[in-house]
Formats: structure tokens, sequence, C-alpha cells
């Protein structure tokens, strides 16, 4: 028997079949450990002699197996994959241990071996989170809960891009290697579309004739983050009208159920046996989405002199949208939310349209909105005078 103190508490670990046991004693003094650890063994053996329930440790890669298979039914198909994605990363580090095991200072260390890997703070919490899950589902999570602490996230909307910013981008995009990244900016900017509605869309979504209640055309949006954002309709503009209309030139024999962002496998294009030609598609896979746009997305960025997310280019229609006045149902439908809440968080792009609006107040004006001519402030003999 092996008997340890750590951070505060003794621990005792022996092991039993095969299978090492340490557990914590949650006791300051060494005796209680030591007791507790023989009423542990002896527990173990009156199991093995069919005298009670037996009742084994579990590795942690077992428990969370268990757990994930119990909480299939009850999860979303994103929710599995994101926890199946978390226990990629926690087994190489939990997957031998017992549970009782797993402490406050190795998932600590954790943490900061994934922020050496360059994972956002954010993803490690999620993998955190399944931890505590499996840890709670067997009742050890409160020895640990008030010592674990998470790490601080990004709580900050991102920011709309400057006009000139936006021109920026849009130029560099269309210098770019990947022919779909200036189509996609431009949309994702005049649709507020999230990027996976973006590149999940397909022709059979976009209406680009147009009707009577949308002359410009307009997109359906399939599959969507939130529930009030899938299927809801969005009117095109002028200029997304027209960059679509270009974009479909391009695929000719394109069927309502082809992705508009298509996958594409690019080459060098020039003469056979020399260097040089220029980088182009030379197989298109219209039954399969873009995987993402990261790549091409970080050289314009950095060619345009911009410094954003994708997500900001979101973030830049709906404020636009609020500087136009648009009713908070406008908006909510628009950029497809369920709560009102997150249209406060766009609150001050429409506060500032109306303080523009306001300061027209402060302006010289006759009952007809034409301003009128300030008073005339003259000298005369030494003092003041005011003409009328």
């Amino acid at each position: 028997m092996t008997v340890f103190k750590r951070g505060g508490k003794y621990w005792y670990e022996f092991t039993f079949r095969g299978i090492r046991i340490r557990e914590s004693s949650n006791s300051s003094n060494k005796d209680v450990c030591g007791r507790m650890e023989r009423e542990r063994r002896r527990s173990l053996e009156l199991n093995i002699g069919g005298l009670a329930e037996l009742s084994q440790p579990r590795k942690f890669l077992d428990a969370v197996n268990a757990f994930l298979l119990e909480q299939e039914p009850h999860w979303a198909p994103k929710t599995r994959i994101i926890h199946a994605n978390s226990l990629v990363h926690l087994a190489p580090h939990f997957g031998r241990l017992t549970l009782p095991e797993i402490r406050v200072d190795l998932i600590s260390r954790y943490q900061r071996a994934r922020l050496k890997e360059k994972a956002s703070n954010r993803s490690v919490n999620i993998e955190v989170s399944l931890l505590r899950l499996v840890l709670r589902k067997a009742k050890l999570w409160s020895n640990l809960q008030d010592d674990v602490h998470m790490l601080k996230e990004r709580r900050d909307i991102g920011r709309a891009i400057s006009a000139d910013e936006s021109m920026r981008l849009l130029s560099a995009a269309k210098a770019s290697v990947s022919r779909s990244l200036y189509p996609a900016i431009l949309v994702s900017i005049h649709t507020g579309l999230r990027n996976k509605e973006l590149r999940l869309l397909q022709w059979r979504q976009i209406d680009l004739i147009g009707r009577a209640e949308f002359p410009n055309g307009f997109i359906t949006v399939g599959e969507s983050k939130t529930e009030g954002g899938e299927g809801r309709i969005i009117p095109l503009s002028l200029k997304a009208q027209a960059t679509l209309q270009n974009w479909r030139s391009k695929f000719p024999d394109a069927t309502p159920r082809h992705y508009v962002f298509p996958r594409e496998s690019y080459g060098l294009i020039g003469q056979k046996g020399t260097f040089g030609g220029t980088v182009a598609p030379y197989e298109v896979f219209p039954g399969e989405p873009i995987g993402s746009w990261k790549s091409a997305w970080q050289r314009a960025k950095k060619a345009a002199g911009v410094e954003c997310r994708w997500h900001d280019l979101r973030h830049s229609f709906i404020s636009l949208v609020a500087e136009g006045q648009a009713s908070d149902g406008t908006i909510q439908a628009l950029a497809g939310w369920m709560s009102p809440k997150m249209i406060e968080r766009y609150s001050h792009a429409r506060n500032a349209a109306k303080i523009k609006a306001i300061s027209v107040l402060d302006e010289p004006q006759d009952l007809r909105g034409t301003h009128k001519k300030p008073h005339s402030v003259g000298i005369e003999k030494g003092r003041s005078a005011v003409s009328n």
C-alpha cells in the first residue's frame, strides 16, 4: 500500500487484480486514509468472493465510450460529432487512467498541452466539458470542480469591416488563385450567410430570375446553425444577383442539386515540358461542396492589409441592415436568429444611425426644412450689435 499527500489531502494507491487503484480519501488525516484503503481493499475482496456486488474501477476510455453510447439517442448529430472529436484529443492523456486517478493537476496539464498545439480556448473548454460529464456521471466531479478552471473565451462578436476594407478584400479576392473566393466573399457581405450555409448552398436554393416581391432574386437557406435560420429567405441585391449570374455561367452543365461552390482541383496549366503558365482548376466535383477557403482567405487578407474573421462579413451585413433602420423583426428574419437578444449585440450600429439622424435637429431650419441664414454679428462703435 502507498499513502501520499497531494493538495492537502491524503491519497492511497494499491494494485488489485492487475488494476491500479488510486483514490483520494478527501481527508488530511493519514491514519484515516490508511483505514479507508483497507476498507476499499476488503470491499473488492468481498466482491470477488461473491459476498457483495462487484464494483470494479473503470478506465476513462471505457467510461467515456459507454457514456457516448448512452447519450447518442438524446444528442443532435452535430453534438455527437463535437464530443467524438473531443475524445480523439482526450484519449492519449486520460485513456489508460481509471476515473479516480484523474486529478486537477492532470486536467491543468492537459489544458496547457492543447494550448501549445494551438487549439483555441473554446475547443479546449469543449473537450474538458466531456471529461466533466463523464466524471459527474461517476459521482467524482464534485471532488475536483472547485479547483478546475475553464479557459477564458472570446465573447466579442467581431466587427463590421469598413467600406474601404471591403473594397480591398474584394480586389485581393479577384486576384486570388481560388476563383470562387471573390463571389463567396461578395455574397457573404450582401446576404449575411454563415460560412457553412454558404459552402452547402445548392443552385436549387437560388432564384436568379426574380419575381414581383423579390425583383433581384433570392436565396432560400438550407441547413443552418439554428432552427430559425433554416428555410429563411434572403433577397438579393443587384450586385449579388449579377455576381451569382456570372458565377453560374461558368458551370453550363450545373443541375439544381449541384453545389454553388463545388470542390475543385487546381493545377499549373502551361505548355508541356516547360515551367510557367497559370494556376487554374482542371477538375470540378459539382456533387461535393468546397471544404473551405482558409488558405485563399488568409492570403487575400494579407494582400489587402485587412485583419478580420470570415464571420465579420456576416457582421458587416447585419450592421449595414441595422444602420438602414430595418425593424427588429426584419433583422431577426434575415440573420436567422431565434432570440431577439441577439439583436442587442448589433444595437450600436442602429444607435449610430439614430444619433446621426437626430443631429440634424441641431441645425437651424425653417418649417419647410430649408436652412436659415445664421444671425449676423457685427461691431458698431465698440459694442456688439445683432441685426434682425
